[in-house]
């Protein structure tokens, strides 16, 4: 079972986006959570971060302010909203689950990874 993002498409520079991400087979509830992304012929990035209880959260410089990642009570799901978008944003975004109650900006600690879903900022 994997984790499915959504979310991703096509927005102007300025405009913003909601990336979700769903486990429909396990809960999320007790990890962290992180999105990454990959921009063509580059190397995959961390994003955003935040851990179990949604009391934690960090963020990759660039996107500090413009972000924010965040839980819904109830909800098996962590969110990405992305405002003020910048074509530096265009990537493949992946979601990803750890194997702890924190997440992480490095990769190790991720165990599970949804299936990417494309943003594209044009200027």
């Amino acid at each position: 079972v994997q984790l499915q993002a959504s979310g991703g498409g096509l927005v102007q520079t300025g405009g913003s986006l909601r990336l979700s991400c769903v486990d429909s087979g396990c809960t999320i509830s007790n990890n962290g959570m992180g999105w990454f992304r990959q921009a063509p012929g580059k190397e995959r990035e961390f994003v955003a971060t935040i851990n179990w209880s949604g009391g934690s959260t960090s963020y990759a410089d660039s996107v500090k302010g413009r972000f924010t990642i965040f839980r819904e009570k109830g909800k098996n799901a962590v969110y990405l909203q992305m405002n003020n978008l910048k074509p530096e944003d265009t990537a493949v975004y992946y979601c990803a689950k750890s194997r702890y109650a924190y997440g992480s900006s490095q990769l190790g600690p991720y165990a599970k990874w949804g299936q990417g879903t494309q943003v594209t900022v044009s200027s």
